[in-house]
């Protein structure tokens, strides 16, 4: 039987984290273990999850906020060389339903049965108002006759598809050894794109849609700094600024290089004219980070020092009653009151 992980990253939301860690641990096929990684959240993440006891669940606190990328970056690695065979990955805005992980193991069964290899499968994102969210594109590679095969699976509710986000995603321990993990360096934004268009050049993922999630976003719609309201995260679109432009330069040709420099452009207009300088500044910039940006590819297996954080396992279900900590690569236990 597989050996399943789920990776859940976190930060300063534990009221959607408590809901969507619930029903993680809910699953009708239950995960072998369940990794809460804590990206440095200040608002009693910690204490909470410590508190709510469900077997088989590791919390790991970093030490700082590596952002999404780091995060996503060092809960792959985690599970990776925990041994897992799949690791089902998502954020803590994620809520899946009772048979989400069953869904997406069967539908790896079935394309093993019809000889498909594949690099991940996703689940169908919804709003809770039922509307589609964060769809993955299709991917429209051609079969042996010269047509698109995506039809092919379309019998057995799924579709190939290329790039996609982390909203429960299932990657097999395969990927990661022959692809490496997402890139760190990212920090926030892009780094799901890159990753998944990355593992998808030689064989597409599949989103299934009988299984299912609730994605519980604070704000729906593209990612825009026009409509940015929240000055706190105004600053981080300098990398999704510089992010765009790196993963256009990788996977897109010159053209269409041009075409996005020449949009963001556009925008530094357009915030002018809107008198919004200080978003002129960030995207200005993200524009100029983004020649000298080149980032290489992590490995699964290499150790988590890499990531120059400090991790702490915080709890360990399977330690009863003991608190894990580890400081400066060296694990202590610590005995809870």
């Amino acid at each position: 039987m597989h050996k399943v992980f789920a990776v859940i990253l976190s930060y300063n939301r534990k009221e959607l984290l408590k809901r969507g860690l619930a029903a993680v641990c809910s699953q009708t096929r239950p995960c072998d273990a369940v990794i809460v990684v804590d990206n440095a959240s200040s608002d009693g993440t910690a204490e909470m999850l410590r508190e709510m006891g469900y077997p088989d669940l590791k919390v790991y606190s970093l030490s700082r906020n590596i952002g999404a990328s780091g995060g996503f970056n060092v809960g792959f690695r985690l599970a990776y060389q925990a041994g897992a065979d799949f690791i089902w990955m998502m954020d803590d805005d994620v809520v899946p339903e009772p048979d989400a992980l069953q869904k997406l193991l069967e539908a790896d069964e079935q394309l093993n049965i019809m000889g498909l290899d594949k690099s991940y499968l996703i689940s169908q994102a919804t709003t809770e108002n039922g509307q589609i969210n964060d769809p993955p594109n299709l991917d429209l590679r051609y079969n042996e006759i010269g047509y698109p095969s995506w039809p092919e699976t379309l019998v057995h509710g799924m579709v190939p598809v290329r790039l996609a986000n982390f909203v429960s995603i299932l990657i097999p321990r395969k990927t990661l050894s022959n692809y490496g993990v997402p890139i760190s360096s990212m920090f926030i934004w892009g780094e799901d794109t890159e990753y998944t268009m990355r593992i998808t050049r030689d064989k597409p993922g599949y989103l299934v849609a009988t299984s299912k999630v609730l994605h519980l976003r604070e704000k729906s719609g593209p990612i825009s700094i026009v409509t940015e309201e929240n000055r706190s995260r105004i600053q981080y679109h300098r990398h999704f600024i510089r992010n765009r432009v790196f993963i256009t330069r990788k996977f897109s040709n010159k053209y269409r290089l041009l075409v996005c420099i020449y949009k963001d452009i556009r925008l530094v207009l357009l915030l002018l004219r809107k008198k919004q300088f200080n978003k002129v500044g960030v995207v200005l910039k993200g524009l100029c980070e983004s020649p000298f940006f080149y980032p290489e590819a992590e490995f699964a297996d290499e150790p988590i020092e890499t990531t120059k954080v400090s991790i702490s396992q915080l709890y360990d279900s399977s330690c009863d009653g003991e608190k894990v900590v580890a400081r400066e690569n060296v694990c202590i236990r610590e005995v809870v009151a």
